[in-house]
This record gives structure tokens, C-alpha cells and sequence, in this order.
């Protein structure tokens, strides 16, 4: 006699244990979102990051909204979820038409071998600035999103409290648009 199966409603996720086995493997692709506020000429007024506890280390740190892209799943869906995940339902992000990204990170677990670390994982990040318009209210694990001019933003000290290196990608980002102080 065979047994009935509920499917899995998340097909493209792995457990916990097959996760931790492929990141051991593979690299995993990543997209990652910098919530941005802009004027009506389109010029960055504020950039928002989240403020969340590390899984690895204990701390409370800055970062971007982050996450997997799903097997079968586009990158430009993955985007908006993981968007909508960690900025609530009401943040009305505006993706861009063409899904290119401002760059593509490489995290390493191994520090030192680029600026960005990931003690996880071997990690390749799609990195999007991505206007936000709604009503943000962060979800999952952020505890907070602070919106941050750029100058505020490209500060020594902001830029020391981004996890894993991403103050290199956040220079990148406010660069990419003409926003870097």
C-alpha cells in the first residue's frame, strides 16, 4: 500500500540539513536589495538599512534586505519577495524594468580573500538599489529599518556596522548613483 504525500508548498527550498550540506559544496545565489527613498527628480534622499541580530556572531549589526533565490524561481521574483519579506507588505518597492544588478558580490567563508565574508557560506549576491515608496515595517529577523541620509549613511562608523563587509557594497551603491558624499 503507498502513502499520500502532501506536497511541499516550498518545492525550491531545501531543510536545514540539506542547506547546510550544499552550502558546504556549492556556492549559493543570493539577491540582495538597498532600500533607497528618492525626490522626484529621482535623486536619493535616504537610504534605509535593517538592524538585526547575527546568527554567527551574537551581534546587532546593519545590512541589506537579503536572501536565496529559489530553485525555478526568477531573480527578479525573488527580489520582490525577499523585499516584501523583510520591508512588509506595504513598502511598494519600484523594480527596476531591466533586472541587472549594480553589481555581484562574492562572499567568501574564509575572511580576506575579498572584503566580504560570510562565515556560512560561499555566497554570490545580485545587488539591487531599489526605491522603496510605501510604508516600511520590517519583518522575519529585522528589528528595525533606519533611514539614513547619505552622507549619514557613508560615515565611518555606519559603514563599520554593516555585516560581513557590506559598507564596501553600500560606497559601491551610493556611487552607482551619484549619491556618494
Amino acid at each position: 500500500m503507498s502513502s499520500v504525500r502532501t506536497p511541499d508548498p516550498n518545492p525550491g527550498w531545501l531543510s536545514d540539513i540539506a542547506l547546510d550540506e550544499t552550502r558546504s559544496r556549492v556556492p549559493i545565489l543570493y539577491v540582495e536589495g538597498i532600500p533607497v527613498r528618492v525626490d522626484a527628480t529621482g535623486r536619493v534622499e535616504h537610504v534605509g538599512l535593517l538592524l538585526r541580530g547575527s546568527a554567527t556572531t551574537g551581534a546587532m549589526n546593519r545590512t541589506f534586505v537579503s536572501g536565496r533565490v529559489m530553485h525555478g524561481e526568477s531573480v527578479r521574483d525573488a527580489l520582490l519577495r525577499n523585499l516584501e519579506k523583510d520591508l512588509g507588505p506595504t513598502a511598494f518597492p519600484q523594480l527596476p524594468t531591466t533586472i541587472v544588478p549594480f553589481t555581484v558580490a562574492e562572499y567568501f567563508p574564509l575572511p580576506g580573500v575579498t572584503p566580504l565574508h560570510d562565515p556560512r557560506q560561499h555566497a554570490v549576491a545580485l545587488v539591487h538599489v531599489v526605491p522603496v515608496t510605501g510604508d516600511c515595517a520590517p519583518r522575519q529577523d529585522a528589528l528595525e529599518l533606519t533611514w539614513l541620509t547619505p552622507e549619514d549613511a557613508a560615515s565611518p562608523e555606519m559603514l563599520a556596522e554593516l555585516e560581513g563587509g557590506r559598507g564596501s557594497l553600500l560606497k559601491q551603491a551610493l556611487a552607482h548613483v551619484g549619491a556618494l558624499p
